[in-house]
């Protein structure tokens, strides 16, 4: 309540972070997983694409760019999805992180099924472009959390 108005003061109440730790937690380690895999993600695309454009011509440039993209993509709906679950319990997060890592190989395996006989693409190119970038990715992204110095561990609620 202000003095002088009689009125609720919403400054008062504490905000969702404030009042749930996870969230600002994994936030943090989602933004710092983020920082740390954009670089090397985008430099193994790149390589990559190079390097199967030299190998194949332009099915190989073509299949280069298509798997980066897609795991691009795939790798930020990861973090995506790790930032828009931080508000839930825990124990949600980690089932939709590895909902979310089911779905993302789902897709990676319908993608390159279903370019499979374009002939302006390299499908071998699109798979190893993929492959590449989500290891690297995921290296990357183990470092980021890794550096944040976050402990992982749950202590039981003692209410």
């Amino acid at each position: 309540m202000t003095e002088a108005t009689g009125t609720s003061d919403d400054t008062d109440r504490p905000t969702a972070e404030e009042t749930n730790p996870h969230a600002r937690t994994v936030r943090r380690l989602a933004a710092a997983m983020l920082r740390a895999a954009l670089l090397p993600g985008a430099l193994a695309v790149l390589l990559c694409t190079v390097v199967a454009a030299f190998l194949t011509g332009m099915p190989g440039l073509s299949g280069g760019l298509i798997g980066g993209a897609v795991a691009f993509g795939s790798s930020l709906l990861t973090l995506w999805l790790m930032r828009s679950t931080a508000d839930f319990h825990p124990m949600f997060v980690m089932v939709a992180a590895l909902g979310g890592y089911i779905g993302k190989m789902i897709v990676l395996f319908v993608v390159v099924t279903l370019l499979r006989g374009l002939d302006f693409v390299h499908v071998e190119s699109v798979a190893l472009t993929i492959l590449v970038t989500v290891l690297v990715w995921t290296a990357a992204e183990v470092r980021g959390f890794r550096r944040t110095r976050t402990p992982t561990i749950a202590v039981a609620d003692r209410s």
